[in-house]
This record gives structure tokens, C-alpha cells and sequence, in this order.
């Protein structure tokens, strides 16, 4: 069963979005998160690679309270979904650009910069099919 069915089921209240893009968006959140608790497990015992370790642990942590938070549409809140997809959008944005510092030597931080690069894209492009982004 896809994701999109189980939501069409649900009482929406206030929130109104693109359900094929809602379910990109978590797909995108949840690859995020996966990849992330990966990298940071890879790095974990490398040498000079506690700030990426430290990074992704927050950037999984992040991806899945992103994804979380579209799962639950009756608690919707416009102005709260912005601060949190912006907040996971600047994580991704952020995790991908320390990972990719070492993505030549490290293919797991490649793969991780990847799948951030990918859920900030899905969510920013979920949040201006709401009308949260300008």
C-alpha cells in the first residue's frame, strides 16, 4: 500500500497540499535520515570525522521529525511546518556541505551529501506548492 492511500483516508483538517509530493517529501526525509545514521556510524571511529558524525546524527534526528510531523495532518500548523521544514532544510543543506568535503576519500559522506541535497530540494519544493515560501 502506498503512503498517499493511507493519507487520503486521514482527516486532513486545515492542510491542503499535493498528496504525490507529500509522499515524495517523506520518502526524500526518511532516505535522508537513513543515510545519515549510516555516515555517522561510519565515522564514528575515523579519525578527524567528529564534526560530520556529530552532523549527521542531528541530520537523521532532523529528517525523521520532518517526516513525522507531515504524518500527523490533523495537528497541522502553516506556520509551524515552515519553521520546521526550513529548520530541516538548513540542516540538509548544512550536513551536505560538510559531507561533501570528504566525499572524494569517504563514499558513505558522498552518499549521505546526496540524500540531503535531495530531501532539502523535495522540501522546499513541497513547501512552495503550500504557498509557505515565496
Amino acid at each position: 500500500m502506498e503512503m498517499t492511500e493511507m493519507m487520503r483516508s486521514m482527516e486532513m483538517g486545515e492542510m491542503s497540499m499535493d498528496m504525490g509530493m507529500m509522499q515524495e517529501c517523506m520518502e526524500a526525509c526518511n532516505a535522508c535520515s537513513m543515510a545519515a545514521t549510516m555516515c555517522a556510524a561510519a565515522d564514528a571511529g575515523m579519525e578527524g570525522m567528529g564534526r560530520c558524525a556529530a552532523m549527521c546524527m542531528t541530520m537523521a534526528d532532523m529528517a525523521d521529525a520532518c517526516m513525522r510531523m507531515m504524518m500527523r495532518p490533523t495537528g497541522y500548523d502553516a506556520e509551524v511546518m515552515m519553521a520546521m521544514m526550513n529548520a530541516g532544510m538548513m540542516m540538509a543543506k548544512a550536513c551536505a556541505a560538510e559531507c561533501r568535503m570528504h566525499a572524494e576519500m569517504s563514499e558513505h559522506c558522498r552518499y549521505c551529501a546526496m540524500a540531503c541535497d535531495e530531501m532539502a530540494a523535495k522540501c522546499e519544493a513541497m513547501m512552495g506548492s503550500m504557498g509557505l515560501i515565496g
